[in-house]
Order: C-alpha cells, then structure tokens, then sequence
C-alpha cells in the first residue's frame, strides 16, 4: 500500500491526467488505464513534489513508531518504506480490523505529532490510499523488492539499507543487535 503527504501530488494534477488518460486511445481496457495512472502518480511521488515533511528526521521517526507499534498484532510488517512525500508498507493483516481502519490510525497518530513539530493545524495527508492484493509469491517478492529499492531508485542513497527510514536498513540494524547479543562483542 501506498499513502502520501496531501500536497505531494496535487488533486488538480490528478484529474488532468485523468482526462489525459480517459482520451488515450491506446489504453483500451480499464486495467491499463489504471496501470498508467499509477505510474504517473509514483513518478511524481518520487520526484519530491511537496513540502516534503516525511524528509525530515524527526517526523520520518513517527512514521517509523507508528508502522511498528502494532506489528505483530494487527498486522506483520513485511517492507515499508517512508520516503519525503509518501509511505509504502506491504503488510500481512492479522486481526480483523478493516486495513482502512488501520492505515486511518496510523494517519491520524502521526499528523498528530507532525503538526506539533511543524507548528501547523490540519490535514497532513492525502484522503485516498492505495492498496493491491498480493496474488503470488511472484508478486510478493516484486512488490518486496520495488519497496525496499524505493529510495535507491530515487536517488536518495546508494543501497536499501542505507536509507534509515526503511525495512532493509532495520533489519541490518536488529541482525546486528542480535550478533552483538551471541557474542558479547559490541562491534
């Protein structure tokens, strides 16, 4: 799933190219309009349009504690990343809670916070999230791999595992913690 900062991607642009794909002879089944639209939307995600809050240190960590705070109860964490202007988590749902609800809470603690550090009021978020079923383990693992490459494919650092705000650098920190808890080294 995806979820983004509200001014990441302007509504405005949104239904431009809506239109755009609407009169695109060339995309004639409603899948490949909708492929094409969200090709379009993660593009400009990755741009960095915005202002950009989830860039900044303090407000990335709250992205961070939320996603973790119910892993493994609501939902088990598989990959997430967060990135300046938008969230992408791929999670297995446990409990019953509707993943609305759940993405809602997470929402809603972290605007919360944000708005605190910002000094601001209001919405933080876009209104909408996007969310796939994953079908396959083909699918799981491309949907795995393109979140954590995420940053890498934006030019934000050179491997997964550097960007802080992701999975792959979690879990290299946690596989260290782990080693240095075997051994009694701190390396």
């Amino acid at each position: 799933m995806t979820f983004r900062l509200a001014d990441s991607v302007p509504a405005h642009v949104v239904a431009r190219w809506r239109e755009e794909v609407a009169r695109d002879r060339r995309l004639t089944q409603a899948w490949e309009r909708h492929r094409w639209l969200e090709d379009r939307i993660r593009r400009f995600e990755d741009a960095g349009h915005g202002a950009c809050h989830l860039g900044r240190p303090e407000i990335a960590a709250l992205v961070r504690e939320a996603l973790l705070h119910s892993d493994g109860g609501r939902y088990q964490l598989l990959a997430w990343c967060v990135m300046p202007n938008h969230v992408h988590v791929l999670l297995r749902q446990v409990g019953h809670a509707p993943l609305g609800r759940v993405v809602g809470s997470w929402k809603t603690w972290i605007t919360r916070g944000a708005n605190r550090i910002l000094g601001r009021r209001g919405p933080l978020w876009a209104r909408e999230y996007y969310d796939r079923e994953i079908r396959s383990p083909r699918h799981l693992a491309f949907t795995f791999n393109y979140i954590e490459q995420n940053p890498v494919k934006a030019g934000l650092c050179r491997r997964p595992e550097d960007w802080r705000w992701g999975s792959a650098a979690e879990k290299v920190a946690r596989d260290a913690a782990r080693g240095a808890g075997r051994d009694g080294c701190r390396g």
